[in-house]
């Protein structure tokens, strides 16, 4: 048995408040492994810039 059948089998036989505290974990593990890069600030910067000059924002047109 691998190791990720092992956790499958482990996630199984978890009361729904253990599942909340591991689904939890894993939001936030997963979370902590994006890298914010400088260009990804950028665009937080140029979208917070728009927002301060009242710029609406771009809508899809079908």
């Amino acid at each position: 048995m691998s190791t990720v059948q092992e956790i499958e089998a482990a996630i199984r036989k978890l009361t729904p408040e253990e599942l909340a505290q591991v689904r939890e974990w894993l939001e936030d593990f997963a979370e902590d492994q994006l890298q914010f890069t400088a260009e990804f600030q950028a665009k937080i910067e140029r979208s917070r810039q728009a927002m301060l000059a009242g710029e609406r924002p771009r809508v899809r047109q079908p």
